[in-house]
């Protein structure tokens, strides 16, 4: 007779992690107990060597889909008086915690029971062990039902019974509930309540078939949803929302529905069936209405998630509904009744509600595959709040993140825990939402604040929060953040190429950066070239017109010759318009610098016809991307020397409107360019330093073809290449980049004053 000690570390909490060790235990023939504690799960057990062996290497193989094991410490100990294996109660031990479980789709069994077991017949809140909500109903830790928002409503005696049977799936899973105690829908319409649940999902199925708007609370907040084949609804839809002209996500009935209206690839299918179950940006094969996808030639998709997903198509004879978030504008997500009837009740023709809280708010994630990889494209339901780890310390750091596509990121141990998708800090809602969940993270991960980290812009609201909390802070620069995001992702700690392509941030010379070639590790870089600077006309707004920056290239490559080329899109533009932003150039009123990839972007956009004024963020290099001419290998000229000459570029883009070239083709000749330049810089770069490992980073490389040409182009050359997978390229990953780069600081500020204290003696 043996025992041992098992310590398991990871996303082992709310996953069905103890039954599952419960099992293998006992078709071992071992004895001892399992427990959840804030640490993680331990183990002792005690037997045979041969069983106990066999089941330490059945936890690896064989643990739940949704749990995650970064850790398993064995130690051997006294054998016990156990009769059998059994799960102790759960105990809140240290100030460590483990991980907590993201929220996890529907599992195929529990669609099965909400079928087949006469307490569950179409529950729209069915879920076990290994599905159902997590995070957004997470209060506090250990992971127990008491610390979630279904501490309201009392188990029955069969939940409770399935609760406490140690072989029934639902053991100790935390939601558990049916139509006898758990929560319940409503649907407001038209100043009446619909109480029960068989005419509520029919009669919300009529009503979408019909056009009509119905605001639904989901999971980590409500969606509002209409047919996606009614260009009326998608349209009142659109208006009502204030989205301008940004593309609306989908639902699809299945995956067989997906292949209708895509190019669905392999990898693509598994990311949509993932327990996940995020937004997949996909390749359009077949119309949806227009005003979905707005001249787009992708659908974000997606497929059920929720058993009222399920019960809703059930009931709907269409095959996909536009399914987008519930808010206004740039306001956050909605996940409080009371504030759906106010906001969203004017903007929809029904509400369906349900009186289960949502305490920790959350959008839906957005994946797109490139190069066969599933890229976080926004992070938030299904992935948060599992920890990146890393190889320095970071506890006690708060990093407060950017202003676009906020997260921000804590440092416990060695754990990065990036917060879920905030949204633009631009309003005080989304202020509102990124401190209460700053609050939420401090008291969930047992975690207070030491030193804090933001952007080096002092105006950014983050940066603002930061310097109000009265704590030691660090400001660090944009886009060395972007490239030390993707370093701790892979876990590089040394001197790198680093290329960081994006919109705006501000540099240490006070303008405007965003088309950087660097040669950095965590703590420190060096500016190696970028783009030329070119006047921004009017600072943010010429991100909102980008034919603002078409004529700051134009003036920069031609001066006043640039009135004699015949381009189109000039003559869109009122003359005294061109003529204010002539002499504000001229005379440098409010025309900051800049040596943005995005910018050059827009101006391409716009000289070429494509996009002069954009109607959400990033809209020009999007409309630039999605019309490519597959198979153009010309590119135009560049230069590069102390810095990176775009003029050919421009020069190359107005021959070729000039001559009457396609849009497709003069943008598969500039992203061509793009390619070509940072092949050339980098080898550059690397023949003069010998680093042969490059960092790519910055929301420029959610571009599918510049990303997916430049890694394999760069690993072709003999380079090891990197880039952000599961942290967004964007600024949705900025955080975790500040994060590490403040550790690495500290690391070094501490390596010195313990040398001076060597000195000393």
């Amino acid at each position: 007779m043996q025992a041992k000690k098992i310590q398991v570390q990871g996303l082992v909490q709310g996953v069905g992690f103890r039954p599952f060790i419960y099992r293998i235990a006992v078709s071992q023939c071992l004895k001892g107990w399992v427990e959840n504690n804030n640490e993680g799960v331990n183990i002792l057990v005690q037997g045979d060597l041969k069983n106990m062996n066999s089941f330490i290497q059945s936890i690896q193989a064989e643990a739940p889909e949704a749990s995650h094991i970064s850790a398993v410490k064995i130690t051997d100990t006294r054998p016990g008086s156990f009769k059998d294996f059994f799960i102790k109660k759960s105990k809140d031990s240290s100030e460590e915690i483990t991980e907590v479980s993201p929220d996890i789709a529907v599992c195929d069994a529990c669609l099965q029971d909400m079928k087949e077991q006469p307490h569950r017949i179409d529950y729209p809140f069915i879920n076990c062990t290994n599905c159902g909500p997590r995070f957004t109903i997470i209060r506090d830790l250990p992971y127990d039902r008491p610390k979630t928002s279904m501490q309201a409503f009392p188990m029955c005696e069969k939940c409770s019974a399935e609760y406490s049977n140690i072989l029934d799936r639902r053991f100790h899973a935390q939601p558990v509930a049916c139509n006898h105690c758990g929560p319940v829908y409503e649907l407001h319409i038209d100043g009446r309540v619909v109480s029960e649940f068989d005419s509520i999902i029919k009669t919300t199925a009529r009503l979408i078939e019909k056009g009509n708007i119905i605001a639904m609370k989901g999971l980590g907040g409500f969606h509002l949803a209409c047919d996606a084949l009614n260009e009326e609804a998608v349209n009142k839809l659109r208006i009502n929302k204030n989205r301008d002209g940004k593309p609306f996500a989908v639902m699809f009935r299945n995956i067989e529905t997906v292949k209708k209206y895509t190019s669905l690839t392999e990898n693509e299918e598994k990311e949509l069936l993932s327990w996940r179950r995020p937004i997949v940006l996909l390749t359009a094969e077949k119309d949806l209405a227009p005003g979905v996808s707005v001249g787009f030639n992708t659908i974000g998709g997606m497929l059920p998630y929720l058993p009222l997903h399920y019960l809703l198509f059930e009931q709907l004879e269409l095959d996909v509904i536009v399914l987008t978030s519930g808010n206004i504008a740039d306001e956050p997500i909605i996940i409080e009744n009371q504030q759906a009837t106010e906001f969203l009740g004017p903007v929809s023709d029904a509400i369906l509600l349900n009186n289960r809280d949502i305490y920790m708010r959350a959008d839906d994630s957005i994946v797109r595959i490139i190069n066969k990889k599933p890229r976080l494209i926004r992070r938030s339901r299904s992935w948060v709040p599992r920890p990146v780890k890393l190889k320095l310390e970071v506890d006690g750091i708060l990093a407060c993140g950017a202003e676009l596509v906020n997260c921000f990121c804590i440092g416990k141990g060695k754990q990065a825990i990036l917060s879920q998708h905030i949204g633009d800090l631009k309003n005080a809602e989304t202020l509102e939402f990124y401190t209460e969940s700053i609050g939420r993270f401090k008291r969930l991960f047992r975690m207070e604040p030491e030193l804090v980290v933001h952007d080096l812009h002092p105006d950014y609201l983050s940066s603002r929060y930061a310097s109000g909390l009265g704590l030691k802070t660090i400001a660090v620069q944009h886009h060395h953040a972007h490239i030390a995001s993707c370093m701790a992702e892979y876990g590089i700690d040394e001197k790198v190429i680093g290329i960081s392509f994006d919109g705006v941030g501000l540099g240490t010379d006070g303008h405007i950066w965003g088309g950087e070639f660097m040669l950095c590790d965590l703590a420190t870089f060096e500016r190696m070239t970028f783009f030329d600077y070119v006047p921004m006309p009017g600072g943010d707004q010429a991100t909102k017109e980008p034919w603002r920056m078409a004529l700051s290239y134009l003036i920069k490559t031609y001066g006043d010759e640039y009135k004699k080329l015949k381009l189109p899109f000039l003559k869109d533009i009122p003359d005294d318009a061109i003529a204010i932003l002539e002499q504000a150039i001229k005379i440098k009123l409010n025309t900051p610098l800049t040596s943005s990839a995005g910018r050059l972007f827009d101006a391409v956009a716009a000289i070429s016809g494509l996009c002069k004024h954009a109607s959400f963020h990033a809209e020009a290099p999007m409309r630039l991307e999605s019309i490519i001419e597959p198979g153009e290998e010309d590119h135009y000229a560049f230069s590069i020397g102390e810095t990176i000459n775009t003029g050919p570029i421009i020069e190359g883009v107005c021959r070729d409107v000039e001559q009457g070239i396609a849009v497709s083709r003069i943008s598969a000749r500039f992203h061509n360019s793009v390619i070509n330049i940072i092949f050339a810089a980098v080898e550059k770069i690397a023949a003069e330093y010998g680093v042969r490992k490059v960092v790519m980073s910055g929301g420029s490389f959610q571009n599918k073809y510049i990303l997916e040409h430049a890694e394999n182009g760069l690993t072709n050359r003999g380079f090891r290449v990197y880039t952000p997978v599961n942290i967004p390229a964007n600024d949705g990953g900025i955080a975790l980049g500040q994060l590490a780069i403040a550790a690495a600081r500290r690391r070094r500020e501490q390596g010195t004053e313990e040398q001076g204290i060597r000195n000393k003696e």
